[in-house]
Formats: C-alpha cells, sequence, structure tokens
C-alpha cells in the first residue's frame, strides 16, 4: 500500500528530476482526456485500438514540440545565451545539451516496446520518459559521429551492488562490441583503491574477456582504463600484469586544473566532512564505522549485513553536502558527497573530472604523444563522442550526476537496462545484426530502430570532418 508518508517524500526535490517530471506533466493531459478505463466494460474491440491510435499520435506531438524546444536551447547555447531559451524559462535546472534528442522517434520506438499508448489506467511515467530520453540520446551520438568514449558506472551499471563483474555477465560482450568498433571504454567508478588487485576482484569478467579475445587488434585491447576514487586513481589495461591492470602515477595524467588539488586543502576537507559525518552518526543513532582513506572518508555499518534506513543515509548526504558548501574549503575544491545504497562517502572530486581525464587520456593516445591523425586533432574527446552510463542522476546523493556537464549521458536502473541500452547502440553502430547475439525475432523493433537512424541522418547530416 502507498501510504501519504512515501508519496509525500517521493516528492521532495532532492528525489526528483524536473526536466523528466515536466515531461511527464505534459504527456498526462493527453492521457487523462483520451483513455478509455471504461473499455474495461465494454466489448467492442476496436475501442482501446482506437484510443490507443489516438494517444500515440498525442504522445509524438508533444514529444516533438519538447524537441524543438530543445533545438531552441542548443541554438541558444551556440551564441552563449542558453539562459534565455525558453527551455530553460520553463526548467530552471535545465543544463547543457551535446547532440540533439529526436524526442518523437525514440518516443515511436519505445511505445513500440512499451506500449505507452495502450495503457487506460496507468499515466506515462518517470521511467518510460528515462527511457525514451536514453534511447533518444544514442540517436544523437550516433548521428553526430562514432562513439569515441563510452564510460561506465560500476555497481548497479555493469553489476549488482556490491557484486563483481563476472565472466557470465551478458555486458561483457555488448562491452567487447564496442571495443571492436574502436570505442574506448572508461569504467569511472567511486571505488577508491590504490591496488591493481582489488579493482581485478571487481572486473576479472571483464578484464580476462579483454586478454582472451581474438576478436580485438592489441591496440583496442588498450582502450580500457579504471577510474577509481571517482577522479583519484586511473588504472590502465595491461595484459603482462598479474591482475590484468597498471597503476598510472598521478602526474603522469592529472589535468592543469588538477594541479591545484594540494594534500592540505584535501586533507582539510576530508577533516570537515569527517567530522560532519561523526556528527550525524550521533544525531541519528546509527550504528556506522568511519572509513577514511587517501582521497576519501565515509560511514559504513559497524554491523556486517546490516542495513541502514534510506532516509537516514540521504539525511545525512544532504547535511555533509551542505556543511561542505558553506565551508571555505568546500568552495576551493571540488567533492562529491553520495548515498551509495548502505553507506555514504565524500570523495575529493567528481565524475565529472574522471570522465574528463578518460577524454583526456584517450584523446592524447593515452601516451602523451597525441591520437591518431585525424581523430579529435590531437585534442580531449568531445562531449558529443562520450557517453557515461550510470543509475545515479538525481540532483543530490547521486554521484554520476555532474557527469552531465562534460558528456551525454543514459541513464539506467539495473545491468539488465544497461544491457539493452548497449542492443540499441549496437545496433545503431553495426546496422541490422548489430547486437552480436542474434536471438531470437524481436517483432521489427531493430530494423524500426534502424530506419528512424537512418532518417536522422538524412535530416540532419554528419558534419563533414
Amino acid at each position: 500500500m502507498t501510504t501519504r508518508y512515501r508519496v509525500e517524500y517521493a516528492l521532495k526535490t532532492h528525489r526528483r528530476d524536473q526536466f523528466i517530471e515536466w515531461i511527464k506533466g505534459l504527456l498526462a493531459v493527453p492521457f487523462v482526456l483520451h483513455s478509455q478505463p471504461t473499455g474495461v466494460f465494454e466489448t467492442r474491440s476496436h475501442t482501446v485500438e482506437q484510443m490507443a491510435e489516438l494517444a500515440h499520435r498525442r504522445y509524438a506531438e508533444i514529444m516533438l514540440d519538447v524537441e524543438r524546444m530543445i533545438d531552441d536551447h542548443i541554438a541558444h547555447q551556440q551564441v552563449g545565451l542558453q539562459g534565455q531559451s525558453k527551455l530553460k524559462l520553463l526548467v530552471p535546472s535545465i543544463g547543457t545539451f551535446f547532440t540533439r534528442l529526436p524526442l518523437a522517434d525514440a518516443f515511436r520506438y519505445q511505445d513500440r516496446k512499451r506500449f505507452i499508448s495502450s495503457r487506460r489506467f496507468v499515466p506515462p511515467s518517470f521511467n518510460d520518459i528515462r527511457l525514451i530520453l536514453n534511447t533518444a540520446q544514442l540517436m544523437g551520438v550516433t548521428a553526430t559521429g562514432p562513439l569515441d568514449l563510452a564510460t561506465f558506472d560500476g555497481d548497479v551499471t555493469l553489476y549488482d551492488d556490491g557484486k563483481s563483474l563476472e565472466p557470465s555477465n551478458p555486458v561483457i560482450e555488448k562491452i567487447l562490441y564496442l571495443m571492436s568498433h574502436d570505442t574506448k571504454i572508461g569504467i569511472v567508478t567511486a571505488a577508491g583503491y590504490t591496488e591493481a588487485e582489488r579493482y581485478y576482484g571487481r572486473l576479472h569478467g571483464l578484464l580476462e574477456a579483454v586478454k582472451a579475445s581474438t576478436v580485438l587488434t592489441p591496440a583496442q585491447k588498450q582502450n580500457l582504463i579504471v577510474m577509481g576514487g571517482e577522479s583519484n586513481f586511473l588504472f590502465t589495461y595491461n595484459a603482462s600484469s598479474p591482475f590484468l591492470l597498471s597503476h598510472l602515477p598521478r602526474r603522469q595524467w592529472i589535468l592543469p586544473s588538477m594541479s591545484t588539488w594540494t594534500q592540505p586543502t584535501i586533507t582539510q576537507l576530508l577533516d570537515v566532512a569527517e567530522s560532519s559525518l561523526r556528527e550525524c552518526v550521533t544525531n541519528l543513532s546509527l550504528s556506522a564505522t568511519i572509513l577514511r582513506k587517501e582521497r576519501a572518508v565515509g560511514i559504513i555499518p559497524s554491523i556486517p549485513g546490516a542495513k541502514f534506513p534510506r532516509e537516514s543515509l540521504e539525511e545525512t548526504v544532504l547535511v555533509v553536502q551542505k556543511k561542505l558548501e558553506m565551508s571555505e574549503v568546500g568552495r576551493q575544491l571540488p567533492f562529491c558527497a553520495f548515498n551509495g545504497g548502505n553507506d555514504v562517502f565524500v570523495d575529493i572530486g567528481d565524475k565529472s573530472w574522471g570522465v574528463l581525464v578518460c577524454q583526456e587520456y584517450f584523446g592524447r593516445g593515452g601516451d602523451g604523444e597525441g591520437g591518431k591523425e585525424g581523430e579529435n586533432e590531437g585534442g580531449p574527446i568531445r562531449g558529443e563522442r562520450t557517453l557515461h552510463v550510470g543509475d545515479q542522476f538525481l540532483s543530490a546523493g547521486s554521484n554520476d550526476f555532474k557527469a552531465r556537464v562534460v558528456g551525454t549521458t543514459a541513464w539506467i536502473a539495473s545491468p539488465a537496462e544497461t544491457c539493452e541500452l548497449l542492443d540499441e547502440l549496437a545496433v545503431m553502430i553495426g546496422g541490422e545484426g548489430g547486437k552480436g547475439d542474434g536471438k531470437g525475432d524481436d517483432g521489427g523493433l531493430e530494423r524500426d530502430l534502424l530506419r528512424r537512424v537512418d532518417g536522422l541522418f538524412e535530416k540532419h547530416p554528419m558534419p563533414a570532418a
């Protein structure tokens, strides 16, 4: 039973995405006007079909209108006036768009998968719109050129929370498919280990698959890195290493703007964060242990297997984040306070920096000598050719959120959704049969998706190299 408390809690600002909620509100109007709940009692078979056809048309029209507003916002972005776009006025939290979002085509595709227009009692939901945005983003990315970089969160994105990437995980073959098409891969995770062995323990299925692959060239096998602690520890693939990863000293990869992150400042910020965490542990009577690392501090359950209340985790994140934002050191140094599901951590830097490092590292060829001729002209990989996939995109307590400022993103809710997303991407990259597994008949969905992507290329040709 949904209690009033749970309804009100879900409406809190930190639990919502304003853009998705805004689209959801727009789609609620045709649902109310055109849904036919009385069809349950009627024998006329065409009632639901007519309703679905009309609702589909109205939903698609609305998505096309939103798509045009995004185009207008992008036009304002290009002249530095994004704050004056109509979309910015309607959705103040809207950020940067790196590509177009063909929402109408993405809706038509997802409607064939999810039968959104055929529902009589359940209106278009948050998840419906999230998945439509994901498909639109994939269409937008592949329409601007090749996908040069794909970065992934770990827990809940590639594998279940607290688990590891086992050899049987279906996402592995899909990542290998991307690598075989020269897409660079970065695993950008909050896990802050300084030893390759720890990352091997979490990612051994993928690492061993890359090593054993006969499809990938030696050069393509080097297109895999792990960025740990959000943006603090970089490991590169190394087939000759015992754990298939080599730690890269920080001086070899940090961005110029990261050189100002001095150790005294880092220590000071972690001290403030630790003090705030201890205060929350006391105030909320949490059975928690403070865990201090080189570039992070957090709380974990004192009793193995114990679970913190969700509300306590979010209260802790919001308190710590606010105290750091109000502190002098918090204005000098980027940080990320996030809810890890059953822990709370504060990391130095955040995933926007982690993705930026991946863009810079691969953009200069991974060796400081510049990329391949004609590829990004030796500079970092651009945002419109980058896709970050993660599960945490709410505005507070979510560490994938800030990746939105440096590249395109896809918001998934489970490893299974990641697999579906990469199947869609494979179709767009490789054409029919691009999924690689060839299992079963999808009722023409793959062909439909490919047709829509081809239409995008016709309407918006890829810019000349």
